[in-house]
């Protein structure tokens, strides 16, 4: 596993491999960067979105290590008699860098009873911990975490065999966390099946912050938890809690009160605004619920003049019977107020609840009200969905970039990826984000993340047909197809499954276009895993080229098939059997009849076949007359690219010699003699072809390069490679040296026998290999080969 980053400290590049660093060097290295990272100045954000410049910049060094660290823990770990891991090397990382490296690891979901080893005992120091989703039992919990001093815990989603009670109990234990443990979040925990009654909260004297939403949270529970002497923050949001009487017990302190979805509360409305008015230093309270609620609390509490006098934020969202004119009245009655939710309710449309001032509004009526909608609703499926509904509306005819709401759209995404109805109005609102020009304004980092969960997505949820059909739309990117990291062979399979099944053409279209890019960035084997899996895509798009011959119709659609069958048959020689198989040589003559004066259908004819000519088991199924006399006549043809892969053609038949060439012996005399008069002809390889052919590997070209009795052959093979070389350099020179191709260019030059024609071709080319080495270095088989040469 190797890394190159850039590196703030030094011009260039920073390279490390994960196989070579011993532990204390690689904490070494992790305590430096993290020392650097305090010690630097903060960087100054350019430009009008700091989610650009946020998303543009590479990730930190520290980040890097840390993560690969977690991609290979095991290597830089032992492992204890009880199957848990342990450190080998007795360094430390600082507190900030254990943190980091838990919340790492949680956010992988890789914490379990033997990763979570690390933590015991005194290497690591840990005083923000984050055990999201962890799958760990009570018992590691205890050795892993509660002889830290915690100041915070967020054990959100910990799996069953860890209940409250036990981390509660667990933390108890310490009695510097029951003084000291600030923060506290326990959500969708769930409560001791032997004794979901047992109070234990009493003893974390410390606490200031508690978030157990989408727990079986008692009345009685409430009352313990209201009686701690620092209480400022309390989230119950979800829970059973029936009458809220208890929290006049920390009225002096409490600040903050969540109490969204509070289904079985069971107060008549008088008395719950009695304890209200009671609340006199509450800066934030939410008692917002799915849309559709049918309390009058909220409706009430806006007619409440005397009522939460210190109130900052007010969120209502999904309520009732509210209008603008209440809101409004009670907003200007506490002149403290910054933000106020209504999505999913009849408010928010006045130029006053905009939301583009001092006050915040999380709604559907505007870009700003949303955004801040997504922002502080992400982890409520309920409201992410309705949010991006209006941000559907919204963006459906965007003409600007927007990188900071697509990231708000990857976390809605993220966080519930098993909600059918988020996913699917996710990805309808990430096509409009990144759909024609917008993407090329996007950051590559936030569209390989948008790709990577919309083809989650697609997997979770395969009839959706709808939600398909929006990737399918946000993969036809041609900037997100070239240049995003993403799992292009998953993309390719489903975009291939979609095509196999679909008879609409303009889906057609989108999809052959897709697969004709895809398959130029799939490696050899996965284009064969491919074709080899979905065995009748090939028949599918000679289906569609038959169509548009018979139709005699040169569209995108025609195109794009053509590319696609070119690109997936390169390098794969069970591909080019499948062409054959399916009758794909009589069906691309009579394209090239059909289409004789089309210089690109041509040249991508022929470039196919020159793929399959590439494949020495199928020349017996090429010998045919008429296709070898067609593709002769084309030989002399004035468009560059006809000729090229025309000569490749025959090149190749050629090659394999007299004894297997069935056909007539004097065509065979006639070919050589008009394969090398028509190369002669041919104008430098420094010269510019309308499409510059790739290659995933020049190993086709080697063969040709030892025909030393058809110079005609060699002179085609070399003057391909110096084209390619002298176009793009540091490509095709670092293959020509991995695949030892340099071998068969010295057997040029080292024999007396070579053709002068080819002779120069060859020494061009390794003038083009000197210049790559002087500026990239020579390998060692290399200068050894010289030497021996030399010698």
């Amino acid at each position: 596993l190797f890394f190159a980053v850039p590196c703030g400290c030094v011009s260039g590049w920073f390279v490390f491999s994960s196989s070579s660093l011993s532990l204390d060097r690689f904490f070494a290295m992790v305590r430096f960067l993290h020392i650097q990272n305090r010690q630097r100045a903060p960087l100054t954000i350019c430009g009008d979105c700091p989610a650009v410049q946020a998303e543009a910049s590479p990730y930190s060094l520290v980040d890097i290590c840390l993560n690969a660290l977690v991609a290979d823990l095991e290597k830089f770990c032992v492992e204890r008699p009880d199957g848990s891991l342990c450190l080998k090397e007795s360094e430390r990382l600082p507190q900030e860098v254990a943190d980091r490296l838990l919340q790492t690891m949680a956010y992988r979901e890789l914490l379990n009873d033997g990763t979570v080893g690390i933590f015991r005992g005194n290497q690591m120091r840990l005083k923000q911990a984050c055990i999201r989703k962890a799958k760990i039992s009570a018992q590691a919990f205890q050795q892993a975490f509660c002889h830290h001093k915690l100041i915070e815990l967020d054990a959100a989603g910990v799996n069953e065999a860890v209940t409250v009670s036990d981390v509660v109990s667990g933390l108890g234990s310490s009695v510097w966390i029951q003084n000291n443990l600030q923060c506290l979040v326990l959500d969708s925990l769930t409560l001791s099946p032997t004794n979901p009654y047992e109070r234990c909260f009493s003893q974390l004297s410390g606490l200031r912050s508690l978030s157990i939403t989408n727990v079986a949270f008692r009345d009685e529970d409430l009352a313990e938890v209201a009686s701690l002497p620092r209480l400022e923050s309390l989230d119950i949001s979800s829970t059973s809690v029936t009458d809220i009487t208890a929290l006049v017990a920390c009225k002096d302190q409490l600040k903050s009160l969540t109490m969204h979805g509070l289904k079985r509360l069971n107060m008549p409305t008088p008395k719950f605004l009695d304890v209200m008015r009671e609340l006199k230093y509450l800066n934030h309270l939410d008692i917002s619920d799915e849309q559709h609620s049918r309390s009058d609390i909220p409706f009430r509490l806006l007619g409440e003049k005397d009522i939460l006098p210190n109130l900052v934020s007010l969120d209502i969202s999904g309520s009732k019977y509210i209008t603008d004119e209440a809101v409004e009245a009670f907003v200007r009655q506490r002149p403290t107020m910054r933000f106020v939710g209504l999505l999913g309710t009849e408010a928010g449309y006045t130029e006053f609840l905009s939301g583009e001032g001092t006050l915040k509004v999380s709604g559907g009526e505007n870009e700003s009200q949303i955004s801040e909608a997504l922002k502080r609703y992400s982890e409520r499926a309920c409201f992410v969905k309705e949010a991006f509904f209006h941000l559907f509306t919204q963006t459906c005819f965007m003409r600007i970039t927007k990188p900071e709401i697509l990231k708000l759209v990857i976390i809605g995404m993220r966080n519930h990826p098993l909600d059918l109805a988020v996913q699917l109005t996710a990805s309808a609102c990430a096509l409009n984000l990144t759909r024609q020009g917008l993407a090329a304004g996007m950051p590559v980092r936030l569209l390989s993340s948008v790709i990577q969960l919309l083809l989650k997505a697609m997997e979770t949820f395969p009839e959706q047909q709808q939600l398909q059909k929006n990737c399918l739309l946000s993969l036809s990117s041609v900037r997100i197809l070239q240049d995003v990291p993403f799992n292009r062979f998953a993309a390719a399979k489903f975009v291939v499954q979609w095509l196999c099944n679909q008879e609409n053409q303009h889906i057609q279209r989108i999809a052959v276009n897709i697969i004709s890019i895809l398959a130029l960035k799939l490696s050899d084997e996965q284009a064969a895993q491919l074709t080899s899996e979905f065995y009748i895509v090939v028949g599918k798009l000679l289906e569609i080229v038959e169509q548009k011959t018979n139709q005699n119709e040169l569209d995108t659609t025609f195109h794009f098939t053509l590319s696609a069958l070119w690109n997936l048959t390169d390098e794969a020689p069970t591909t080019c059997g499948h062409f054959i198989d399916n009758k794909g040589l009589e069906l691309f003559m009579r394209v090239l009849q059909t289409f004789p004066s089309d210089s690109s259908t041509q040249h991508k004819v022929l470039g196919l076949l020159n793929n399959v000519a590439e494949v020495r088991e199928l020349h017996p199924r090429l010998m045919q007359k008429d296709f070898v006399d067609h593709i002769s006549e084309l030989l002399n043809s004035a468009e560059m690219e006809v000729s090229y892969f025309s000569a490749g053609i025959i090149a190749n038949l050629l090659s394999r010699g007299e004894q297997s060439w069935t056909l007539s012996q004097t065509q065979r005399r006639l070919l050589i003699e008009k394969l090398h008069s028509a190369l002669l002809k041919w104008p430098t390889p420094e010269c510019k072809m309308v499409a510059l052919p790739a290659y995933r590997s020049l190993k086709p070209f080697y063969p040709l390069l030892d025909c030393f009795t058809l110079p005609g052959v060699q002179i085609w093979a070399a003057w391909a490679i110096l084209h390619i070389c002298c176009k793009t350099p540091a490509r095709y020179c670092a293959m020509l040296i991995e695949e030892d191709g340099l071998q068969h260019l010295y057997n040029i030059k080292e024999n007396d026998q070579s053709d002068p024609d080819v002779l120069y071709l060859t020494t061009e080319i390794l003038t083009y290999m000197d210049k790559h080495m002087m500026y990239y270095g020579k390998p060692k088989h290399l200068k050894e080969l010289q030497a021996k040469l030399n010698g």
